[in-house]
């Protein structure tokens, strides 16, 4: 949906938060510096970028900063040789922080693990050895389908070691969507554990990769299985592996593969609006460089921090927010298994208190959830090591901002807003610790991002209206390419519509004082909780159900999701609309596609509002639901006009 009318009277917030001074004192990076960055970087980028480059460690330095010369399919470093996990870990443990904490986990009964740098490093070099001695080599890819446990950080940097190409999907998904992204990527291995667990239950895993691997995903040659919990597990012989066996064996030192900068790092799926979900790729040198840069500038890394990341590992936040970004910073990072209100509502404030987290960084649906419960959980615990505050995901509202900062910082920590995609790889856009605040804004770019708001011919619009979020020249962390059949159109069409500039699918505004505004999705991509799912996907999971004979969904608005998915069906004829069908058809596209998909409400229509070729229009019904404007509805076919 383009921006209407409606967003150019939305209401800016007026209120204004200023940091501490101790906080601007303290900062690595002082309002001085940042400004210095920011003219660096509109004077010089790829100087910017290349001294970023110098922090890490390669084995051969790069021949130029950017190839351009095949735009928009940039290289960045070219020549360059390196390995994200020697960034992560090799280089850690030549220096203090060998016997530093690197990870903290906490499985949801209440068990504990933790790992030094070293003790990280030796465990994935034995799996490592494991997945070479399984026949993975590098450019294979691997299929990671795990909750979140020390060995799906440890098979992500394993793969990443040995030049293997990781792939993870959110263990929410149903067999049949594991099914669909294990061919995807042609996985050779698929890493899974037996179960874990979630709000008071014991999930199944490996009986759905078995599922999923039945009739159609030939290139899996072998599975290894985590014990997580005490379940009974099926293994075939020859194809399935325990983990524990198959690292036992192995030495606790793995040379690192050295890789070219742009060699692939992993796939990862993500939802464009016209099909089937995308698979953005990401390669080793500039994805380092630009999570490095921006997750160290925006979240003022210090030596004590533990830094707590709440997104799962299988959506890009885990991996660049949890995994990549936290180990090349040299910090600790944390990481949690099950439900946040298991076994009440307490239990994120006390993992805070027991681990003095002193980095939270979450998803703002995470944050409503848990303003239902009142203020009184957050204040059974002591949360004064907390020093900053993080979100992510959806827009946050003022409402959402204002409870966080107040009930959970205690008016003292700044709480960044940050935005960022899949695409994207880094941070792109966010405050840092000394910059001043306005509840519900994103504030500005990042020093080295560049972004406008443009209207749909690409002009820049004027102060709070809004428009189209656009990134104007490229950066190191950006995606290197779409995977798969068609994913180098798909990918050139994501710039060629105002000329190399790439369009985020997101709609914004900047007010007078230059401060962005993130209003929503302007394509049929749901961000449901965080996840962003394809209208497409979900009309196709609805359409195999035997009732329906047309399916459009929409994305409308949720006060603790953000957003959730409204289903508009027509039925097959002599069929007829009921509350128990109803439910029929959630339960059945969750099934589908898993939990994870939240069907708020289903519509039962004569019809659907098309354009004269068939296409089915979308906005029309999602301003329908929100009074939106609709704009041009001269395509729309006059027998399906809106009633």
């Amino acid at each position: 949906m383009e921006p209407s009318a409606t967003l150019d009277s939305l209401a800016q917030e007026l209120r204004v938060f200023r940091p501490l001074p101790q906080l601007v004192v303290e900062a690595n990076v002082n309002p001085q510096e940042l400004v210095a960055f920011r003219r660096q970087a509109e004077r010089d980028p790829l100087g910017y970028w290349e001294e970023a480059a110098d922090e890490l460690d390669w084995y051969r330095k790069w021949d130029r900063v950017l190839d351009d010369s095949d735009a928009p399919f940039y290289r960045w470093f070219p020549g360059a040789r390196c390995n994200i996990v020697y960034n992560c870990l090799d280089r850690h443990i030549e220096t203090a922080n060998k016997n530093k904490l690197a990870l903290i986990w906490e499985g949801e009964p209440g068990d504990s693990r933790k790992f030094t740098y070293y003790e990280l490093y030796r465990e994935v070099n034995r799996f490592s050895g494991a997945l070479r001695t399984l026949g993975v080599k590098k450019g294979d890819r691997v299929a990671i389908y795990m909750p979140p446990l020390p060995e799906t950080v440890i098979a992500m940097l394993a793969c990443a070691r040995i030049g293997a190409v990781h792939a993870l999907t959110f263990a929410g998904f149903s067999a049949k969507a594991l099914r669909s992204r294990i061919r995807d990527v042609d996985a050779k291995l698929v890493v899974t554990a037996d179960a874990f667990y979630r709000n008071g239950q014991i999930i199944k895993l490996k009986p759905i990769v078995d599922e999923a691997l039945v009739g159609g995903a030939d290139s899996v040659d072998s599975v290894v299985v985590v014990h997580r919990a005490t379940v009974e597990t099926d293994m075939q012989e020859g194809r399935d592996f325990w983990y524990d066996d198959v690292v036992r064996r192995e030495r606790r030192e793995a040379p690192a593969e050295v890789m070219d900068a742009n060699d692939p790092l992993f796939l990862l799926h993500t939802s464009g609006a016209a099909g089937a979900p995308k698979i953005v790729q990401h390669s080793h040198g500039g994805y380092m460089v630009g999570v490095s840069r921006t997750l160290t500038h925006v979240f003022d890394i210090k030596p004590t921090d533990i830094f707590w990341c709440t997104a799962d590992l299988g959506w890009i936040t885990g991996h660049s927010a949890v995994v990549y970004g936290p180990l090349l910073a040299g910090t600790t990072t944390l990481i949690y298994e099950g439900h946040p209100n298991y076994p009440q509502a307490d239990r994120m404030w006390n993992i805070v208190s027991k681990y003095g987290v002193t980095v939270f960084y979450t998803a703002s649906t995470l944050i409503r959830m848990l303003m239902r419960f009142g203020p009184q959980y957050p204040r059974m615990h002591d949360l004064s090591s907390l020093r900053l505050l993080g979100t992510v995901g959806e827009p946050i509202g003022a409402e959402t901002w204002l409870w966080f900062y107040r009930h959970i910082g205690r008016g003292e920590c700044p709480l960044l807003d940050t935005w960022w995609q899949t695409e994207t790889g880094m941070f792109m856009i966010s405050p840092l610790p000394i910059s001043i605040l306005k509840p519900g804004s994103v504030t500005r770019a990042l020093p080295g991002v560049e972004v406008d708001v443009v209207d749909r011919e690409g002009a820049s619009v004027p102060p709070g209206k809004g428009g189209l979020l656009v990134v104007t020249r490229p950066w190191p962390a950006m995606m290197t390419g779409l995977y798969g059949p068609g994913g180098e159109e798909q990918y050139r069409a994501a710039f060629a519509r105002f000329h190399g500039r790439y369009l985020t699918g997101d709609v914004a505004s900047r007010d007078e004082d230059g401060f962005l505004w993130i209003l929503g999705r302007s394509d049929d991509v749901l961000n449901i909780a965080g996840h962003r799912l394809g209208a497409a996907e979900l009309e196709n999971a609805f359409r195999t159900h035997p009732a329906v004979a047309e399916a459009a969904v929409v994305g409308v608005p949720d006060k603790i999701r953000g957003e959730a998915a409204k289903a508009f069906i027509v039925l097959v004829e002599g069929r007829k609309g009921s509350t128990e069908l109803m439910v029929e058809l959630q339960n059945h596209v969750r099934r589908e596609l898993g939990p994870v998909v939240v069907i708020k409400s289903v519509e039962f229509r004569e019809s659907l509002p098309k354009t004269r070729s068939g296409k089915i229009l979308r906005r029309v019904l999602k301003c329908a639901e929100t009074g939106a404007d609709p704009g041009d509805l001269s395509t729309l076919d006059d027998e399906d006009a809106p009633e």
